[in-house]
């Protein structure tokens, strides 16, 4: 009788054989699910990248190519730094801590932005919350200098978390413009409006007034004054109804005559310091006069036009059909100055 031949395969070789094939059949049932994760790694890769690069770019948009350029030589302080790195220049635009962008990166058009700062007392309240309200929609940053050392009151406005605010006690217009709106920190903006806080503004819109002070080059400019304001002192200041804009007034009775061949302020080329508007370059001119003791800044006016980028019988203007209201009154509160000419 004949026996069967034993197996030649062994147990432990069935087993891996067995063991591989699980394995094999498990790896196939989680390769999609692995090809998911990689897929879904892949898109938040590209997304995160692709908004990092969008940042950087509004960021570098930020400042024209003309301005970027480092100066020549570069400082010797610098010289540690590598060339690419250094950053001269920064901006006035809020950031929120979620991200490098700016607040109004989103929804909110990048390009024509302009700046307005006041200096502010509490008393002007209500008035600096209607000028606000005219600004902050037409895409302006909005810097307030709190003289009389109370900012805490503004809180409860609605658009005051998105102004900034800067306190100084006792401390003038130019004070603060001197300090804290260098030519660096303000290069982004195209219009610079340094204003007082007692302005009506029921018939000021500042996106007409632009349009109007961009296509006549006015490099320096103001709203004409309500001819019923308090406190004028220059009749070119005085608003024409008839009149657009003007460059120069005409007076044949008094001390000061001015006509067509006048060619010095008050007659032409003049803004008063109440309202006054710069262009970028003009103001990076009109920063350098400022002097760093500088208080009050009466006179000052009078030589504002040689910061108007060429002829400031041309390039200086006062816009009429978007006029102020000046109410007249002292700033720094209770200060008892009184706003003369020197």
């Amino acid at each position: 009788m004949e026996h069967g031949l034993p197996s030649t395969t062994k147990p432990s070789l069935v087993k891996k054989r067995n063991n591989a094939q699980d394995v094999s059949k498990s790896w196939w049932r989680i390769k999609p699910f692995l090809a998911l994760i990689c897929t879904a790694l892949l898109i938040f890769w590209y997304k995160t990248t692709h908004i990092q690069f969008e940042d950087t770019d509004l960021e570098e948009s930020d400042y024209p190519i003309d301005m970027a350029k480092e100066s020549e030589p570069v400082d010797q302080k610098l010289k540690g730094l590598p060339r690419g790195i250094i950053e001269p220049r920064t901006d006035l635009e809020l950031k929120p801590l979620w991200s490098s962008s700016s607040l109004r990166s989103k929804g909110v058009e990048m390009t024509n932005r302009n700046l307005l700062a006041i200096p502010v007392g509490i008393k002007q309240k209500s008035n600096v919350d209607a000028i606000v309200k005219k600004f902050l929609p037409a895409n302006f940053t909005v810097v307030l200098f709190h003289y009389d050392g109370n900012m805490d009151q503004w809180l409860d406005l609605e658009w005051s978390s998105k102004a900034i605010h800067i306190v100084a006690q006792d401390q003038t217009k130019w004070w603060f413009a001197k300090r804290f709106l260098h030519p660096d920190v303000v290069s982004i903006y195209d219009y610079i409006f340094i204003w007082d806080e007692d302005l009506g503004v029921e018939n000021f819109s500042p996106e007409r007034y632009l349009e109007i002070v961009k296509s006549e080059g006015l490099e320096i400019s103001q709203p004409a004054l309500d001819s019923n304001s308090s406190g004028i002192h220059h009749k070119i200041t005085v608003r024409s109804s008839s009149e657009i804009f003007h460059r120069r007034v005409y007076i044949s009775k008094g001390n000061r005559k001015c006509s067509n061949a006048s060619v010095d302020p008050p007659c032409t080329g003049f803004v008063e310091g109440m309202a006054p508007v710069f262009s970028r370059a003009a103001w990076f001119c009109t920063w350098n006069l400022i002097q760093n003791d500088l208080v009050h800044g009466w006179g000052m006016d009078m030589k504002l036009g040689y910061c108007a980028q060429g002829d400031r019988t041309k390039n200086v203007g006062i816009v009429d059909s978007e006029y102020i209201f000046h109410q007249g009154i002292q700033t720094l509160g209770e200060s008892g100055h009184s706003e003369k000419k020197v």
